[in-house]
């Protein structure tokens, strides 16, 4: 290749990289404007409001000036009082406008913010497991609640505080050169340095609030991490291990924020004495404009210096508008990288059934855990794996750890897409119909039991929404919590805390399992239902599993081989594969791995 092409195409590639962040920025403000469209005419309001006000700050200098001019040497002291009056109106009407950009405005950047907030909840909700797999529950929260505070605070502050500078700097030029055009041209000739010196070092506070948005995010994650798990830290009396993880996390937003005040402060610093150097430049010019005859007026001197004034106070705002544009911006870039993640995705053209019944099929399936990027986390935890539960019966998984038998449950419900092969339920694949519907057909019973912060009846009501009180109570009947429910201060309406902290281990199974009861699924996955619990409890507990089994087309993984014992199919699972498949009788005589683990369970019983 010819070097000068070699060049060439370096060159291109440069070019390119440097447009690629002007059109991620210019992409992020067109879909921040985008926000204002369902609120336009409150946001019309505010800038109409706001261009008032930056007209009504012009009049204080022309009044002054024609005061000092012709009204005072010609002691028209009728029309000092009628302008003084017509001040003060202004006064009046700019104050009301004042009430209107600083409530109203606010109600816009409130309403903004719950938008957005809406959405990425609503986008949440909807993200894949491997999303949450890898991504920090504080981590979440702080970009739902601190990033979206301050791009509610820059929708609001941002294009007001912008447009009603940006009319006060044209109205103070305007009015500058209708005073004095070559005295104007002087000032003119120093604002690009102001510009320059701005838009240089608003890279690089960009750069630097993003960091600290970053390492906030770490902060909340750690507290949400170190709160959520009190009782063990407490249990291992390890707070002073947590405070360290605290601190380290606390230190990286210390230093992070501290650099991008670091800049702040060389910004601002820098524009003030921007600022203040134009004051002494229009003060001195004028001055001398003024001792040589070039304008003959001191009522001119003195409104052209207060029309520098005028510029300056919008060019500060703008310069405090900074830290809140670089704050907002970076919140809502955080918020924008959220939104980007594909949700989970329907098929284009569903079957549509109502609830899905019939045979299971797993037909060759193999899969691999895969990061939010979509490439693999590891080795296959299924292997070809292929397996039939027939309408009506129970199949049970069960090997160690580690083998594939909570992955086939999450399968089913498509919490993950399989890799290879297909499933199948009732001959209709699981990605041939919604996530809604085929979820809607499932129920699951897991050992660990996630109940909301609520009341009672609010988490068993979480099996069908639309749950009669009647029905609620049968369903608690049916897992037999409901006399345990009538000892309680508040009965189904006693708050039970967060995640059923006021609860026993059984007792929170209990309420799973009348949500199960109310659903009433044709398909019911247990996943180790009763492993963390005592025997005698478990014993209890597995009553109202049966009874919930009963008709069903049911799936249970179990470590405790006691409580399959009387499942139609037991399907042996090792290194992501079936090795050995039979009824328990069966299994017992194949003399294999199941044989050896009933043994080993049965002599430590």
């Amino acid at each position: 290749m010819p070097r000068g092409e070699g060049r060439m195409e370096r060159g291109g590639a440069k070019g390119a990289k440097k447009k690629e962040p002007a059109a991620k920025m210019k992409g992020n403000i067109r879909a921040f404007f985008s926000y204002y469209k369902p609120h336009k005419k409150l946001f019309v309001v505010d800038l109409c409001s706001s261009f008032t006000i930056a007209v009504c700050n012009l009049f204080y200098p022309f009044i002054t000036r024609m005061m000092m001019n012709e009204l005072v040497p010609d002691k028209e002291l009728q029309l000092i009082i009628v302008w003084a009056a017509v001040l003060l109106g202004i006064y009046v009407v700019k104050a009301l406008l004042t009430y209107v950009v600083g409530f109203w405005g606010h109600v816009l950047g409130v309403r903004i913010q719950a938008d957005m907030r809406r959405q990425f909840f609503a986008h949440v909700e909807r993200l894949p497991f491997s999303y949450f797999d890898e991504t920090k529950t504080g981590t979440i929260v702080s970009r739902i609640v601190n990033d979206l505070f301050d791009t509610s605070e820059l929708a609001h502050h941002g294009p007001e505080d912008t447009f009603t500078s940006l009319i006060s700097i044209v109205g103070a030029i305007v009015m500058l050169l209708f005073v004095s055009p070559w005295l104007s041209l002087i000032v003119f000739l120093y604002v690009p340095l102001m510009v320059l010196f701005a838009v240089k070092m608003r890279r690089r506070m960009q750069a630097a609030f993003t960091k600290s948005r970053e390492t906030i995010a770490e902060v909340n994650a750690s507290v949400e991490s170190s709160v959520s798990g009190i009782r063990v830290s407490k249990a291992y009396t390890a707070e002073e291990r947590e405070e360290e993880k605290f601190d380290r996390a606390n230190g990286e937003f210390r230093r992070a924020r501290s650099e991008a005040y670091r800049y702040m402060g060389i910004f601002q610093g820098g524009m003030s004495i921007f600022n203040d150097v134009l004051y002494l430049i229009a003060l001195v010019a004028g001055g001398l404009f003024l001792y040589f005859g070039i304008i003959t007026e001191v009522g001119d001197y003195t409104a052209f210096i207060l029309y520098i004034t005028m510029l300056l106070t919008p060019i500060r705002t703008l310069i405090n508008l900074f830290e809140q544009i670089q704050d907002g911006l970076s919140g809502f870039i955080r918020f924008r990288e959220v939104l980007a993640v594909p949700p989970e995705q329907d098929p284009e053209h569903p079957v549509s059934v109502g609830l899905m019944h019939g045979d299971i099929v797993f037909d060759n399936v193999s899969f691999a855990y895969k990061t939010t990027g979509g490439a693999a986390a590891g080795e296959d935890v299924l292997s070809h794996v292929s397996f039939t539960v027939k309408e009506g019966t129970t199949v049970a998984l069960v090997g160690p750890s580690g083998g594939g038998k909570t992955t086939i449950c999450h399968l089913i419900p498509r919490f993950y897409d399989a890799d290879a092969g297909r499933i199948t339920i009732g001959g209709i694949g699981v990605d041939e119909v919604t996530r809604k519907t085929l979820r809607r057909s499932i129920g699951m019973v897991a050992q660990d039991v996630f109940l909301y912060g609520g009341t009672v009846r609010e988490n068993i009501a979480y099996g069908d929404l639309s749950a009669t009180d009647e029905q609620i109570v049968q369903a608690a009947r049916r897992a037999n919590v409901h006399e345990f429910v009538k000892t309680l201060p508040d009965g189904y309406d006693t708050e039970i805390g967060e995640r059923g902290v006021k609860l026993s281990g059984g007792q929170k199974q209990r309420i799973s399992i009348a949500r199960a009861f109310l659903k009433d699924p044709p398909i019911l996955i247990l996943d180790e239902a009763t492993s963390a619990l005592d025997n005698m409890t478990e014993m209890q507990i597995q009553h109202s599993l049966t009874e919930l089994s009963h008709g069903r087309t049911c799936l249970v993984v179990a470590h405790r081989l006691s409580t399959v014992k009387n499942a139609d199919e037991i399907l042996v699972l090792r290194g992501g594969k079936i090795t050995e498949r039979g009824t328990h009788a069966e299994l017992l005589a194949l003399g294999g791995e199941y044989a050896e683990l009933y043994k080993y369970q049965f002599r430590e019983a």
